[in-house]
Parts: C-alpha cells; sequence; structure tokens
C-alpha cells in the first residue's frame, strides 16, 4: 500500500546512468535533512512527527472536533497559505470537492482568511444566518493581514450573536505554544488552543493541529491519515535511489530541471484532487523558488484541462514536464448502459465503468504527451483512502526537501513572500511606513 514512481513515459530522456550519477548527491542532501546540517534544520520537525506527535494533543483534537460536529452546522477555519490548504485539500480528497452540499453528519466547512475580498467574507458569513457556527482560526503570530481581518471580524460575529462566554467555547485558535498575538488572546478570552510546532513550518504542517482539526471535524480518519504517514516515514530511510521511489522522484526532477525543463505539470483525472494540486504548488514553489532557481508547479486536472490547456501541452513550447498522480479505487462506480437507438455513438462502451474509460484517457494522454516530447512522470497512489493520502503527503514532503537540497536552497524559509507586505502596509498607511509609501505612491503615480 504505498505510492509507486513510474518514468516509463520519460525513459527516452532520462537513463538510468543519469540516475546512477545523481546518487552521490542524494546521499548528502540524505545525510544533511537527517542529521540538521542543511539549510533550514531547525524547520524539520515534520520528517520523525509522524512516530513523535504529542498524543495528548491528538486526543484534545479528537475530543474538540466531537464537540464541534455535536454542536455545529458549520465551523469556519480562518488561515491562509499552509493553514488552510492542507486542511481544505484532505477534505476534498477524501470526501468530494462538494463536501458542502453533501455532509450529513458532519458541519459544513467554510474557509476565511486567504483573501482580502470584502464580498467573499460578506458570502461566508451570509452562509452562517441561521446556523450554529464554531469557528477555528490558524495563525502563527495572530498577525498576519489575511487571517488577522477575517478573526476580528468573525470574533465579533460570534460574541454579537452568542455573547463573550457562549462564543468562547465556539472558538479554537491554534498558534503558537507561548508567545504571540492569537496566543494572548487565547488565553485571555480562555478559547481552547492547539499547538503550531516551533519546528514544523506552516506548508510542512497539515498532519499537525494546523490541519487535523478540520480535518477531524469532517469526518475523516485522522488515524488511518497519521498511519499512512508513519508507514511512509518508514518506507523512505534508505537513501539508495533504486530501493526509494520518493527519492527517485526527487532525483528524476533534478534531471528534469538540468535540461531546461522549467516547468512541472502535476496533473489527475480525478477532481478530487485539484486542491491537493493547489497544496503541492506551495510546498514546492515556496521550497524551491529562491536565487532565481526552482522548477515551476504549475497543475491541471484531466481530462477537464484537456479542453483548454491540452492543445499548449500538446503542441506548445517544450518547457515542461507532467507527473500524473493516478489513483486507484476511487469509490462508487457508474456503468454505462446500450441505448437503442445509439444516437450518440457510444454503444462500443456498454457495460464499461466511468473509471475504466477515465484510465483509458489517461494512458491515452500520456502515450500522446509523449510523442509530442514531454516526458512525463506516474505516481501510482493505491487508493483514495486516508492512508494512502496520508502516504502522499508524506512522500511530497519529503520530495521536496530533498530536491531544495540538490538545488542548492533552503527548502524552510521564504524570504520573499514578506516583499508585497511591506508594499501593502506603507501604501496603507502603516505607521512606521511613511517614507515608504511616498516612494510607492510616486512609482503607481508614473
Amino acid at each position: 500500500m504505498s505510492v509507486k514512481f513510474n518514468y516509463k513515459y520519460a525513459a527516452d530522456v532520462i537513463s538510468e546512468e543519469e540516475f546512477e550519477s545523481l546518487q552521490p548527491f542524494v546521499n548528502a542532501a540524505h545525510e544533511m535533512l537527517h542529521n540538521g546540517t542543511g539549510a533550514g534544520s531547525d524547520f524539520t520537525g515534520w520528517l520523525t512527527w509522524p512516530d513523535n506527535y504529542d498524543r495528548e494533543e491528538y486526543e484534545r483534537i479528537k475530543k474538540s472536533a466531537e464537540k464541534i460536529r455535536n454542536d455545529s452546522q458549520v465551523l469556519v477555519v480562518i488561515g491562509i497559505g499552509g493553514s488552510y490548504l492542507g486542511a481544505r485539500a484532505v477534505i476534498e480528497y477524501i470526501h468530494s470537492p462538494s463536501y458542502n452540499l453533501m455532509c450529513k453528519d458532519t458541519p459544513q466547512i467554510f474557509f476565511a482568511g486567504n483573501s482580502l475580498s470584502g464580498s467573499e467574507m460578506a458570502n461566508v458569513l451570509k452562509l452562517c444566518d441561521g446556523k450554529d457556527v464554531s469557528v477555528c482560526v490558524i495563525s502563527k503570530s495572530g498577525t498576519t493581514t489575511e487571517p488577522a481581518i477575517a478573526f476580528r471580524i468573525f470574533k465579533e460575529y460570534m460574541e454579537n450573536r452568542y455573547g463573550k462566554m457562549e462564543a468562547a467555547k465556539r472558538i479554537y485558535c491554534v498558534t503558537d505554544k507561548s508567545r504571540g498575538t492569537l496566543k494572548t488572546i487565547a488565553e485571555r478570552e480562555g478559547y481552547e488552543s492547539f499547538v503550531i510546532p516551533d519546528e514544523i513550518g506552516g506548508r510542512y504542517s497539515v498532519l499537525t493541529a494546523v490541519g487535523l482539526l478540520p480535518i477531524a471535524v469532517s469526518g475523516a480518519d485522522i488515524d488511518a491519515l497519521m498511519a499512512g504517514a508513519r508507514d511512509a516515514a518508514k518506507a523512505y530511510q534508505n537513501s539508495d535511489i533504486s530501493k526509494n521511489d520518493c527519492y527517485r522522484y526527487a532525483a528524476a526532477r533534478s534531471i528534469m530541471y538540468r535540461k531546461n525543463k522549467a516547468v512541472e505539470l502535476l496533473v489527475s483525472f480525478e477532481p478530487r484532487f485539484a486542491l491537493m494540486a493547489e497544496w503541492f504548488k506551495q510546498l514546492f514553489g515556496e521550497s524551491e523558488g529562491k536565487d532565481n532557481k526552482g522548477i515551476f508547479p504549475a497543475s491541471c486536472i484531466y481530462s477537464t484541462d484537456l479542453h483548454s490547456m491540452g492543445q499548449f501541452v500538446q503542441e506548445g513550447s517544450r518547457i515542461m514536464f507532467e507527473t500524473f498522480v493516478n489513483i486507484e479505487g476511487t469509490g462508487k462506480e457508474i456503468t454505462i448502459k446500450k441505448n437503442e437507438d445509439n444516437g450518440d455513438g457510444l454503444n462500443f462502451l456498454d457495460g464499461e465503468s466511468m473509471g475504466y474509460i477515465n484510465g483509458k484517457a489517461m494512458q491515452g494522454t500520456l502515450l500522446a504527451h509523449a510523442d509530442g516530447g514531454v516526458p512525463s512522470f506516474v505516481l501510482d497512489v493505491p487508493g483514495a483512502d486516508e492512508h494512502s493520502l496520508g502516504w502522499l503527503i508524506y512522500f511530497f514532503e519529503k520530495a521536496c526537501a530533498i530536491c531544495s537540497y540538490l538545488l542548492g536552497v533552503n527548502p524552510f524559509n521564504q524570504p520573499g513572500v514578506e516583499a508585497y507586505k511591506r508594499n501593502m502596509f506603507a501604501l496603507l498607511g502603516k505607521p512606521g511606513y511613511e517614507t515608504e509609501r511616498e516612494v510607492l505612491e510616486k512609482r503607481l503615480n508614473g
């Protein structure tokens, strides 16, 4: 029950000799990661987290999730980047992108604080009308602009609706263990509080309370999710590329980069993977994109996007390679039945399932893109269940760290993220940014 890496659709551009030539560099990256000698080593707690997570807090997460399921029809999750992407991705992968329309015994889960759009905030507030609501706010500091604004709005909403004492029983914080604005508020107001570990950065935090509380509220099996990650951690201890599919994928990406393939297009034929692809893009984009280096992470959901992006992939500039995520055993099936008049010409599919047809579409696409000069990898995922997903999450996290060290960058920082914030604060007139504001306004006014 593991994720398998297959590169046969790129075999004409990658050789076993190239994998062998990278082995010493992969060994070095493995040692830096596991011995804590690489850049950013203070943030490698995710590496052993599936074994070393806080059991007492884990049980509190389960109890809080049960309480929310029992007393709430809506859970609003406030966070941005790694503070919401992982949870939303897992919920949609395990259940459905239409989870909020289909859930019966669990609350609807809406996400706020991931943009600065007033209209979207108003929509989320309207969706709470007439329903019992709980709020989970996720922020290490409590001062990140987007979630801080959302929490200010929802804190006022909850207190006006329930009163301060009852609101306090319905607000949950995931934040720093001992410091920061949100931690101070949580202690003052008496909110149930969970910890973002110091040694785990946001984009690697989905298997901590950051992701586990909303995921558990959805009814997903977080025990199986953690077990999948734990099994993956054990499976990827050997740095030998020939025995470690995670490292083989990392090495293959490195080879593509050296061949001037600047874009990785992550694709799946299952719509449930769309938000997982967004999580992947943050993970690899923030980790690799430094010092004018890195593979640009992009994504498509096929066959939908074959009718929009398929032309470019097939015949556009040869800047990319593809990674297909093949999810096996996705659950319910629909079978095509024979029609007497056969007006649509589909009777040749009589008795075939949509899953079978989808699989043939994937195979046809792999062959077509290979013929068009697009090297493709395949990651075979054994199921759409929690254990398989926990394994896949760990697979990508570890591959990302190894890829970044092969590239010569720190996988765990994101200095470039601060640039837009400085400009935004200056333009908004935040105290202390007066000089910068004047300069920026001159640039904007030409």
